[in-house]
């Protein structure tokens, strides 16, 4: 499968082109939106990943071009971070959002799913199908509640980054929620007896993060 990628950082063009062809995917890099549309129309391209801030033409123009010329999926990268940003993101027809700095780890997982490849993330002793949305625990399914598997995958997400209660509670239960905000700390604990206290690190005052990914 072709994979673009079009970043006006040399340096992360370099790291996410190692880490695509070490996944086996055949990658072309361009370095402003022009260049990323003449890739675009001279390949067929599976997966085009677009940095929002871009010489020439920026990535939302870029995705609106591509989307009207193909279905090809299209991931936005940006260092924006407002949730005004993502909906303009989405609505221009980006199929998915990741906000910088981010583990290129969850990139090639978001990737993967977007062009139809099944995933099975590995923890330790935990296995966890993206695609059917089921853990298991030494191969032994585990019987989660909704929000705990939510919990999983915003940890899963965001790999490397501390999660505050805030964050989570605007994650897995919405922006509209105005209940207190220690119902975080309760869903941790029980997940933790199901999955290994040591799976999920607690920060004293700033939040929780997922340990143990392999690479």
């Amino acid at each position: 499968m072709n994979i673009l990628i079009a970043d006006d950082e040399v340096s992360m063009l370099k790291i996410l082109q190692v880490y695509f062809k070490k996944e086996g995917y055949n990658v072309l890099t361009a370095r402003d939106g022009q260049e990323a549309l003449d890739l675009f129309y001279t390949n067929k391209i599976d997966l085009a990943i677009l940095d929002w801030m871009m010489p020439k033409i920026d990535g939302i123009n870029v995705c609106k071009e591509i989307k009207k010329k193909s279905n090809t999926k299209v991931l936005i990268l940006t260092a924006k971070s407002q949730i005004e940003d993502e909906l303009d993101a989405l609505s221009c027809g980006a199929d998915e959002y990741i906000s910088k700095p981010f583990d290129p780890r969850v990139l090639i997982i978001r990737s993967k799913k977007l062009i139809g490849e099944d995933e099975i993330l590995k923890i330790k002793n935990l296995k966890i199908d993206l695609k059917t949305n089921k853990v298991y625990k030494d191969e032994v399914e585990l019987n989660l509640t909704k929000k705990e598997l939510e919990l999983i995958k915003c940890f899963v997400d965001n790999k490397g980054i501390i999660l505050s209660r805030e964050k989570l509670l605007n994650l897995v239960w919405g922006m509209d929620y105005f209940g207190d905000d220690r119902t975080v700390d309760t869903h941790i604990r029980r997940l933790r007896t199901k999955i290994g206290e040591e799976m999920i690190i607690t920060h004293r005052g700033i939040g929780y993060s997922l340990e143990g990914i392999n690479d």
